[in-house]
């Protein structure tokens, strides 16, 4: 059985009295929303923080502000299940109402929230396992050890970044607000995630998601399509995300990102090149999943084999695409 090490848990029931506590313990506090990728990692001992800070209390943080035509803020506290299930969410921007409800399964969607999937931590065969299984094999590059057990020669961590709302968002334009001590900064999505499993986001660890901005819809439409082996439950080993915006009968820009096969999301631009300045037809549609396939690299450290995966990432961009006409 594996069980939690001891900590401190904190309930602020304000954003500065949160970013205070995290400011004053330092680097051996974390916060935690709903828990469901921070408690599993302490137990495996992939992260060991001293202080848990919830932020589950915070108002401004449980709210959903906004509507389509002017844009809407969402807490990064709301759980995955009041997203999906916002008519807000639902009218204007069904494509994280979509994408929200194929993460994991109702009860998990329940506690988990949108900011902790976008905040997920990367995945990899051989760092999601137990300490003793780690022990065994010598630990890896993402936690104590020194080497990469995907690449062995290579001194860069491949662990896969594997949420399904990050491709969304970047695709989307979403930016994200965070708070801290020092106060606030606005990020866009595309340029909080790092391409290194170790040091994935582009944060400091004293600073607070406070909710996710998303833009106005005027006239873009949006999709996501993802590949896992199990209709529900499995976190994805490719996830398609297709953004685009139409100036009459033409794509006057695009977007097209893909998650789950590397530590960042990957912006395919060559794809998005293919579709502006014409209609959205099968020629189009055919050159962006040329284009996807050319970029897709995935590495042998989640489920499938890695070359069937790159396959998908052509099959998935049509059908992302396609979901669009």
């Amino acid at each position: 059985m594996m069980r939690l090490p001891k900590f401190e848990y904190r309930v602020p029931r304000t954003i500065a009295e949160a970013v205070k506590i995290i400011g004053d313990v330092g680097p051996e506090a974390q916060f935690v929303a709903g828990g469901t990728d921070l408690y599993p990692n302490m137990k495996r001992r992939q992260q060991t923080p001293r202080t848990v800070i919830s932020v589950m209390r915070l108002q401004e943080l449980n709210q959903i502000t906004g509507d389509g035509p002017s844009g809407v803020r969402i807490g990064a506290s709301m759980t995955l299940t009041d997203v999906l299930e916002n008519q807000i969410i639902k009218r204007d921007y069904p494509v994280i109402a979509s994408a929200a409800r194929t993460i994991s399964t109702p009860i998990l969607r329940n506690m988990g929230t949108i900011g902790g999937n976008l905040l997920l931590d990367t995945r990899c065969n051989y760092y999601d396992q137990n300490y003793e299984w780690r022990k065994g094999i010598n630990f890896c590059l993402k936690k104590d050890g020194d080497v990469c057990w995907v690449a062995p020669g290579s001194s860069k961590c491949w662990a896969v970044q594997s949420s399904d709302l990050v491709p969304v968002m970047v695709a989307i334009g979403a930016k994200l607000r965070f708070a801290s001590t020092l106060g606030e900064r606005v990020v866009d999505a595309a340029g909080l995630y790092n391409d290194d499993g170790i040091d994935y986001l582009k944060k400091r660890p004293d600073e607070l998601l406070v909710d996710i901005q998303l833009p106005p819809t005027n006239g873009w439409r949006a999709s996501y399509q993802k590949l896992r082996r199990r209709g529900a439950f499995d976190f994805p080993v490719l996830g398609v995300a297709a953004c685009v915006h139409f100036k009459s009968d033409t794509i006057a820009s695009a977007r097209i990102v893909l998650g789950g096969i590397a530590p960042s999301p990957i912006e395919i631009t060559e794809a998005e090149q293919s579709l502006i300045g014409k209609p959205l037809g099968d020629d189009q549609i055919q050159a962006a999943a040329e284009a996807a396939y050319i970029k897709a690299r995935p590495l042998d450290n989640t489920d499938f084999v890695m070359n069937w995966r790159k396959q998908m990432a052509r099959q998935y961009t049509i059908k992302a695409l396609r979901e669009l006409i």
